[in-house]
């Protein structure tokens, strides 16, 4: 049986062990996660796996940009105390830096080992999740308290603007780069709610469609990166700022 990366990466999220043991583990048990639990436990991952159950919604946010590649390491932890702890960010900030010299697979093997041994001394479930962007054009932002952060891609090198609009990303969420990239599905979703706002407002039935359609092009304006006021200056949208340039893709992590 074929084991696919969700399903490996989805097993590490649990024990906070490596995606190379995961995998070894979900091959021997055809794909099944409990039955590849109890084979990690049994190998002495005991410890870790046990305390896995906790949730993990603490941690800290590392970008990383440097050669053409940008990085972005997010840490969890279960309490904001450990997101503190020095050893903790360390494994954060050497993670960035092994991946934008070895590359992903490499980094995060690196940091498993390191995580399982912070989680032996603390007692605290841990794990780490670590993307990457290629390009001429990358920047990054990552607010001051290390819980959000941003690593965009232009089409152009521009540090200056490439920084602006990371940072404007990490303050505003925006969830696409286009209106025309918001999903159908999603917008499906709005619109059920939208028909039971207006027909409870009163309003008649042969205007509903005109008012929906107004509402959806708001709703998909607000939601595109290009379409946003820039927060450092009102009078502009992104699309404005970019002018020739074009934002090719962006990554946006919070804890």
């Amino acid at each position: 049986m074929s084991i696919t990366a969700q399903q490996v990466n989805a097993l590490r999220q649990r024990t906070g062990i490596s995606m190379m043991a995961c995998k070894k583990a979900l091959e021997e048990t055809g794909g099944d996660e409990e039955k590849a639990i109890d084979i990690l436990r049994k190998r002495g991952e005991a410890k870790a796996v046990t305390k896995a159950g906790r949730e993990t919604k603490e941690g800290i946010i590392v970008s990383k940009v440097s050669n053409g590649k940008a990085v972005m390491v997010t840490l969890y932890c279960e309490t904001d105390f450990v997101s503190k702890n020095e050893e903790f960010i360390s494994i954060a900030e050497n993670a960035a830096t092994a991946t934008l010299e070895k590359g992903k697979e490499g980094a995060t093997e690196e940091a498993d080992i390191a995580i399982k041994a912070l989680f032996t001394k603390l007692g605290e479930n841990m794990s780490i999740e670590i993307e990457m962007l290629e390009g001429e054009g990358l920047s990054s932002y990552t607010h001051t308290n290390r819980k959000i952060g941003t690593v965009v891609s232009l089409k152009s090198s521009n540090d200056e603007m490439g920084k602006d609009i990371a940072m404007h990303i990490t303050a505003m969420n925006p969830l696409v780069i286009s209106p025309t990239e918001v999903s159908d599905g999603l917008v499906a979703k709005e619109r059920e709610i939208w028909i039971d706002q207006l027909k409870n407002e009163g309003k008649p039935e042969e205007i509903l469609e005109k008012i929906m359609m107004g509402k959806e092009n708001k709703f998909r304006s607000e939601a595109a990166l290009l379409k946003q006021t820039f927060v450092k200056d009102p009078e502009k949208t992104i699309e404005q700022l970019l002018g020739d340039n074009e934002i090719l893709s962006f990554i946006r992590k919070a804890i």
